[in-house]
């Protein structure tokens, strides 16, 4: 069904949110963006590319049904970094669909995570499976993004030359490729399914714009800088909480990420490498 109508982006001053209303402004479509605060700069910024706001926040439920009324299709992605923890995510992801719902909303975009249908124990994978499985058993037509390792979270890993080498160091052995994907290409597929939810009839997508090893990343890295690079493998344990060490441990037991990197560049025909990526987003 093409599209005709308003789209509303849950959480839109986000990385993924922002990246979305982004693309779909750049379409042409016409976006509410939903914020908790609308005088914050992240949301006059998104005034001035163009964008409606709508005031909305997960601790007010009405203000959610408010938000999508009128609207024909909704983007949203749910996390547990706001200290809400897995269970948080999952009554999150539960309220927007609900809302959704309720509004009479004709197709939802929800960005979840890669692998999170094959039972992987991550914890915050599996309570994305828990929001996917909601939406699914509510009838709520939708399509699931699943990202895969962002390349965004590498720079903080990276960002300083250390003995003249760019070091980077990652709880998962060397060897192992792991598939990526830049967070604003995540905005461009999720736009496009927006925009035609029928290029993706499985109703499920895992997505990324390269695959590399822990040496890889490092050269990469080292070429942007004009230095050699060098990768170090921490043990599992220095990924931090139990959650990122269930994560690098599956990393390190190929098959983990298992994205469609065809179809990931069909719906995005901009998708980056890591290094066009790097080339673009790291100044060293």
């Amino acid at each position: 069904m093409a599209l005709s109508g308003v789209v509303a982006v849950v959480g839109a001053t986000g990385q993924q949110g922002g990246a979305t209303v982004r693309a779909l402004l750049s379409a042409g479509v016409t976006v509410r963006a939903l914020v908790r605060d609308p005088e914050k700069p992240a949301a006059q910024a998104l005034v001035a590319a163009g964008a409606q706001l709508a005031v909305a926040d997960f601790d007010d439920p009405v203000s959610l049904q408010t938000a999508f009324d009128g609207v024909a299709r909704v983007f949203a992605m749910t996390t547990m970094a706001s200290g809400r923890g897995t269970s948080g995510e999952v009554s999150d992801g539960i309220l927007v669909a609900d809302a959704a719902k309720s509004a009479g909303v004709e197709h939802l975009v929800y960005s979840s995570v890669g692998g999170a249908e094959r039972h992987t124990g991550i914890p915050h994978f599996e309570s994305k499976r828990r929001v996917e499985e909601y939406i699914e058993n509510l009838g709520l037509p939708a399509t699931f993004v699943r990202p895969t390792f962002f390349y965004d979270n590498l720079l903080s890993q990276s960002s300083v030359p250390e003995g003249g080498a760019i070091v980077v160091r990652l709880p998962m052995p060397d060897g192992v490729p792991l598939q990526m994907v830049a967070v604003v290409d995540i905005g461009a597929v999720a736009a496009a399914l927006l925009i035609e939810p029928s290029r993706v009839p499985a109703g499920a997508v895992e997505i990324a714009g390269d695959e590399l090893t822990g040496s890889q990343i490092a050269d990469a890295f080292g070429r942007r800088a004009g230095l050699p690079g060098r990768f170090e493998a921490l043990p599992a344990t220095a990924a931090g909480d139990d959650d990122l060490r269930a994560m690098f441990t599956w990393f390190a037991t190929p098959p983990s990420y298992q994205a469609d990197r065809a179809l990931t560049a069909d719906l995005d025909p901009q998708l980056q490498t890591f290094e066009q990526w790097l080339d673009q987003s790291w100044n060293p």
